[in-house]
């Protein structure tokens, strides 16, 4: 088993409480100026890390480089992270039925809802867990549209050596411009497949500057124009927040406090909070800022450059960048 050095990480935002800091979140972040060059850094940016589910855009990228014939809201849900609402699993039975599949190909592990009011209405029905509800199962289904449109098996496509993952570890290779340092297991099931967080960055700016009409930038295209099957409905999905209030920008969350932004203009930025930021509290605040450090302006997300820290019943402190 890999020993990997403990990495450096470095204070990147503050809670606050009462005019007195509580806690501090460590981690590191790169930006992209548009033109490629790393022009912000802090932390261990060259060090591998898992860059979960912030990559699924390159996964969908290798769905279509394997011949999926999936666009706008079926290729948005396939590279991104969705809430188990009603209108996700619909795409994703449209997707499988239009591939001649039935539910049960999805190998994603079975879930309720992730979105709270979506959860409420799920438990009132008595509806129990299913593979459809779970994040990835847009993911999931855009394998399978893939391996039946290559003619591939579709019982072991999680395998780190099904044609479709050796597609995906090569596209990774090819627009993060590294070799994959390591491959686990990630939570759905599928081969998750570390790179460095420079690395993770550059991956976006390269799907960013492909030609019009290429995979690269039909993925990104989908998934900005249709932020809520990315992730959802409801001001705490900040991927659609983001997306849907600064037009032209992708953002997708990482488990484990992961977080990449690719911005119309070309600037790129992927956040590691250490401590995986189990309350989200830390990695879109410290995204934001590496933007606006980069020259971006951030002002129509001005708000989520900080967060409240409450007591009792009013605000008593915020978290913030450092």
């Amino acid at each position: 088993m890999p020993q990997n050095p403990s990495p450096k990480y470095v204070p990147l935002a503050e809670a606050v409480r009462s005019e007195m800091r509580e806690s501090v979140h460590y981690g590191a972040v790169v930006g992209l100026a548009a033109d490629g060059r790393i022009g912000y850094a802090r932390g261990p940016v060259h060090q591998a890390m898992f860059p979960r589910s912030s990559a699924k855009p390159f996964q969908a990228v290798a769905m279509l480089r394997a011949g999926a014939d999936l666009e706008g809201e079926a290729l948005a849900i396939a590279a991104g992270s969705h809430g188990g609402e009603t209108f996700h699993a619909a795409e994703v039975g449209r997707m499988l039925a239009k591939a001649g599949l039935a539910p049960d190909a999805l190998q994603c592990p079975p879930a309720i809802p992730g979105t709270k009011a979506a959860q409420a209405e799920h438990v009132r029905g008595g509806h129990g867990p299913e593979p459809v509800l779970m994040n990835c199962s847009g993911k999931h289904a855009g394998f399978l549209t893939a391996c039946v449109r290559s003619g591939w098996s579709t019982h072991d496509y999680r395998e780190n050596d099904h044609p479709l993952q050796v597609l995906v570890r090569e596209t990774i290779e090819d627009l993060c411009g590294e070799p994959v340092a390591h491959t686990a297991v990630d939570g759905c099931g599928a081969p998750q497949m570390a790179v460095t967080l420079a690395g993770l960055a550059r991956g976006l700016w390269s799907m960013r500057t492909a030609p019009d009409g290429s995979p690269e930038r039909a993925v990104l295209e989908a998934m900005s124009a249709h932020p809520e099957y990315v992730s959802g409905t409801g001001h705490e999905r900040v991927d659609t927040d983001l997306m849907q209030r600064m037009p032209g920008l992708v953002s997708k969350v990482g488990a484990d406090g992961v977080l990449v932004l690719s911005t119309p203009g070309g600037e790129a930025v992927a956040v590691k909070i250490s401590d995986g930021d189990a309350q989200q509290r830390a990695r879109t605040l410290v995204g934001l800022d590496a933007l606006r450090a980069l020259g971006v302006d951030v002002s129509p997300v001005a708000d989520r450059l900080r967060v409240d820290v409450e007591g009792g019943d009013k605000v008593v402190g915020e978290v913030r960048p450092l």
